[in-house]
């Protein structure tokens, strides 16, 4: 655990050193008009991207930057009545649903249990 503290902490100076410097380079900003809809974006020096569009009814948008490791890291969502919904290639995934788990789910369905 000590190594991992040890490593955490270098991880958060690095970072630092990466981005104390940045400055916004881009922003543009479309407040909430009568009807609720807005927009914004803004780009920074060290490459973070954002932006994001919505209204009454949810919202989407972008956000993008390099990870400390060097990864470029891209989110895309959207938030409206079915909730948050992220997507990108660095967010876990669940493992394939094993076959006969499938099967066991079919069965069940064609089987509902009688009253």
């Amino acid at each position: 655990s000590l190594c991992l503290l040890a490593a955490l902490m270098l991880a958060n100076v690095h970072a630092d050193n990466i981005n104390k410097d940045a400055v916004i380079t881009r922003e543009d900003s479309d407040p909430a008009d009568p009807e609720g809809n807005y927009k914004y974006a803004f780009e920074t020096s060290n490459g973070i991207q954002q932006q994001e569009a919505g209204n009454a009814n949810g919202a989407s948008g972008s956000s993008s930057f390099i990870s400390p490791e060097g990864i470029p890291i891209t989110l895309t969502y959207v938030a409206d009545e079915n909730g948050f919904q992220p997507q990108g290639a660095h967010l876990p995934t669940p493992p394939p649903i094993p076959e006969a788990i499938l099967r066991a789910l079919e069965y069940i369905a064609s089987h509902p249990p009688q009253q």
